[in-house]
């Protein structure tokens, strides 16, 4: 089993530290255990804050692992984004609203999951009668609410590439 140099198995912030070693094998440093990739997804949907670092040179590689992360997603079977989207994001690189875009696609799925919260919230309080209720309306009124925010955010989202000179 590894050393620990630092015995850090969380930084001050109360992250769970992961350390990667040269033979790219991932070391959690909570459970004194070798973990998976698919362990540190588990981890991340589960809402715990993880920080990967290099186990030599202490470099912060957590970016580097959650975009591994989303390429093995995209390429398991139901990607969640289109062509075009990735497309669009790339080109997106080295312009100069990079940044803004970054602040964008943040300030977006965060708004996103925020109402997927409150929506998983409100379903756990339904009674087996209220949720036959439910599914015998007509139009589910929850998605009435997904489809408006998603017609919300393409409409932010044609402005600012119409803003931008990018149109899809």
């Amino acid at each position: 089993m590894p050393q620990d140099h630092d015995s850090t198995t969380a930084d001050d912030s109360g992250v769970r530290v992961i350390k990667k070693y040269p033979n790219r094998r991932l070391y959690d440093s909570a459970t004194s255990t070798y973990i998976t990739l698919a362990q540190v997804k588990e981890m991340v949907i589960a809402g715990e804050r993880v920080r990967v670092r290099d186990a030599k040179t202490s470099e912060d590689l957590t970016r580097s692992i959650l975009l591994q992360i989303i390429l093995e997603e995209e390429a398991g079977g139901a990607p969640m984004f289109s062509e075009a989207a990735l497309a669009n994001i790339i080109r997106f690189y080295g312009h100069t609203m990079q940044g803004f875009m970054g602040a964008y696609l943040e300030r977006n799925v965060a708004a996103f999951s925020e109402m997927q919260s409150r929506m998983q919230d409100q379903a756990k309080s339904f009674s087996p009668e209220a949720w036959a209720q439910y599914m015998k309306l007509p139009a589910n009124p929850m998605g009435a609410v997904q489809e408006q925010m998603q017609e919300q955010m393409k409409k932010q989202t044609e402005q600012m590439l119409e803003m931008f000179g990018l149109k899809r």
